[in-house]
């Protein structure tokens, strides 16, 4: 073993699982060899100050929508992954149905990883997907090592045949049996397709179709009708479940009743239901669209409280991209722009400015929802998630009193805009370590594009 540490990082407030202390982090081989007050450093060592900052891990975003094959003019991996590593994020898992094809087979899981191998700053996990018809391609997929499988319950939108479709409820149940037998996990967008399609073609029939107007046709109870039966039929199948994006506190707390009564299901919600409200969608426009729509300021509140209480076990972005002319084109109704938030690049902020220095939660606590949680759930914990010996040295530096203002030219994505510019931010990531290798400086801007390597997942585990 080498005896002298290639990267330390000195003096920095290590945020530990469930503490924080002022210690050194030294990295031998990408991985973590030590952590200890005043570590020995040799003259080839690359030192990173970190004096009145957070070291915390890097965040894992398991919830990513870059968009090849075929349409990596909207977001591909190489910008999508930079602006990642912008934001602190060192892993991230891409969803599987807005390239072209999408990734319910062997020959589209092998476009995808051609098209992200070399391309990607930090490392990712990969999404299948579950629709009507691949009941026979999921076992090859799981076998490849995605990390698990993604379905719709509403319809997902999109054009053309071979478009990424919503599951029937046989579908479903059939899937979910065949999941569970391969030890899988089934990650679900849970609306009701009956009413969401019924409200929604109501209110465009009778022209009402207005921010206002889309949130009243994605209500709260299409969340919770479409959480109640799928945790019927994980009884019913053993079938492991994730539920992305949840808007309600309502559905948050089935899904924790589901789990005090053994059922191993999960909840993620995104930093928008957090952050912004339904008035939001008036004031931006379609830059604040997404599915489910963004609840009242009430129902916000009672988001956090969830949070505060330990009932949310992840958050992810959805980062969901397009071209500005599909969100900002004058002539397109609210319902007609495409739904989808671009804020990859501003979780961690966000959740450490409006978490820890406004409402003054534990940053172990933001830190275990971004990190901890997302790699125990997904099979990575054996290598990322936490600051702890032996594992990948996937670090991000924040200094939690750096305020700036988030502006298009902060932005690293393909297209510049998102519901967070203009708003001014009371911390600031620093730095981004990806394996021991510096992605990321706020100084120099992305520094290593290529970096990220495919995490293959089999049997909740990572493998190399």
């Amino acid at each position: 073993m080498k005896n002298s540490y290639e990267l330390v990082i000195r003096n920095g407030n290590v945020v530990l699982p469930g503490e924080v202390l002022k210690l050194d982090i030294g990295v031998i081989d990408g991985t973590i060899a030590a952590i200890s007050g005043d570590l020995a450093i040799s003259p080839d060592t690359k030192v990173f100050d970190a004096e009145g900052q957070y070291v915390l891990p890097g965040m894992i975003d398991m919830h990513v929508h870059f968009n090849e094959p075929a349409f990596g003019h909207w977001e591909g991996f190489r910008s999508g992954s930079a602006a990642l590593a912008a934001g602190g994020c060192t892993t991230y898992a891409d969803m599987p149905l807005n390239g072209n094809p999408p990734t319910v087979n062997m020959a589209a899981l092998k476009l995808k990883t051609e098209a992200a191998a070399g391309n990607s700053a930090v490392d990712y996990v990969l999404w299948g997907g579950l629709v009507p018809g691949n009941l026979d391609d999921l076992e090859e997929l799981a076998l490849a090592g995605v990390t698990g499988f993604k379905a719709f319950l509403s319809n997902p939108g999109g054009e053309g045949e071979g478009r990424f479709r919503e599951v029937d409820d046989d579908t479903l149940y059939q899937g979910m049996r065949k999941i569970a037998a391969l030890g899988g996990i089934l990650a679900l967008h849970a609306e009701s397709e009956d009413i969401t399609a019924a409200l929604s073609a109501d209110a465009v029939r009778s022209g009402r179709t207005s921010a206002r107007d889309f949130a009243a046709a994605r209500p709260a109870e299409a969340e919770l009708e479409a959480v109640f039966r799928a945790l019927l039929y994980s009884e019913r199948t053993g079938c492991r479940l994730h539920f992305v994006h949840i808007s309600t506190s309502a559905a948050i707390e089935m899904i924790h009743e589901a789990k005090l009564r053994g059922l191993d299901v999960s909840a993620e919600t995104c930093p928008h239901y957090l952050i912004l409200n339904e008035d939001n969608m008036e004031t931006l426009g379609p830059l604040a669209k997404c599915a489910p729509p963004l609840r009242s300021a009430e129902e916000r509140e009672k988001l956090w409280k969830v949070l505060a209480d330990g009932k949310i076990d992840i958050i992810a972005s959805d980062h969901s991209p397009c071209p500005p002319e599909l969100k900002l084109n004058p002539g397109l109704s609210f319902f007609e722009a495409w739904g989808g938030i671009s804020g990859a690049q501003s979780s961690l902020e966000l959740m450490f400015h409006e978490g820890v220095n406004m409402r003054g939660l534990p940053v172990t606590l933001i830190s275990k929802l971004l990190s901890e949680l997302p790699a125990r759930r997904f099979g990575l914990q054996d290598r990322k998630g936490s600051i702890a010996l032996g594992l990948d040295a996937d670090l991000v530096l924040l200094h939690p009193d750096c305020s700036y203002t988030l502006a298009p030219e902060n932005l690293l994505y393909r297209h510049k805009h998102s519901p967070y510019t203009g708003m001014t931010l009371s911390c600031k990531v620093t730095a981004t370590i990806s394996r021991g290798c510096i992605v990321y400086t706020a100084d120099s801007g992305v520094i290593s594009g290529d970096n990220g390597q495919w995490l293959q997942v089999r049997q909740g585990q990572p493998i190399l």
